[in-house]
């Protein structure tokens, strides 16, 4: 019997540059955040099967807005801008921290993260950032570790374990899985997670 993806049909909705440009409303919203050039573009296009959903970008650091994506069954996916790419200013890159972070930190609509990170480059600095903002709110985290089938099936074992072992702490709840939306790695799992965190039915 072949996969009931509960995304297949989501659209596009809109692209905002500040906060105060988001519905309002009650909307659940699921957030994918991560690295530029960590493959979050590519993952929200492989859960919600469409090719140019989200637009894949061959230069790193060029989505500069919040993107939100709704969903047939309900509720949206909200595509965050990438972090971390040096060539951009330092006035972009702090509009581009408080676009984020003030999301991440207050959006009422926020249910949960999904936190893409490249599985040869896992756990950096601002990755563990993002972690700590998201704790404090005492929201969930899924981590998608993309690019998996650019390791050896043991070796991308052994990172996914060491980013489990890692992460560990009181009061946090975050899971971790190895994806890649082009060979299909995790992609059932990953969008049981994400159908899980908005609330939609099985």
């Amino acid at each position: 019997m072949p996969e009931t993806n509960p995304f297949r049909g989501s659209r596009f909705l809109l692209s905002v540059a500040r906060l105060g440009q988001l519905p309002d409303d009650r909307q659940a919203e699921v957030a994918f955040s991560g690295r530029s050039n960590s493959g979050k573009s590519t993952a929200l296009n492989a859960l919600c099967d469409v090719r140019t959903l989200a637009r894949v970008s061959k230069t790193p650091g060029r989505t500069q807005f919040i993107n939100l994506f709704e969903v047939p069954q309900g509720g949206r996916l909200v595509d965050l801008p990438g972090y971390g790419y040096a060539r951009v200013s330092e006035s972009t890159r702090r509009q581009w921290d408080g676009l984020v972070g003030g999301y991440i930190k207050s959006r009422a609509n926020l249910q949960a993260l999904v936190l893409i990170m490249d599985v040869r480059r896992p756990l950096t600095s601002l990755d563990q950032e993002m972690l700590s903002w998201v704790h404090a709110r005492h929201k969930p985290v899924h981590i998608l570790l993309t690019k998996a089938d650019k390791l050896s099936k043991s070796a991308a074992q052994l990172v996914l374990t060491e980013v489990r072992r890692s992460l560990v702490r009181p009061g946090s709840e975050v899971s971790v899985q190895l994806f890649s939306g082009p060979k299909k790695i995790g992609l059932s799992d990953a969008r049981a997670a994400v159908a899980e965190k908005l609330g939609l039915e099985k």
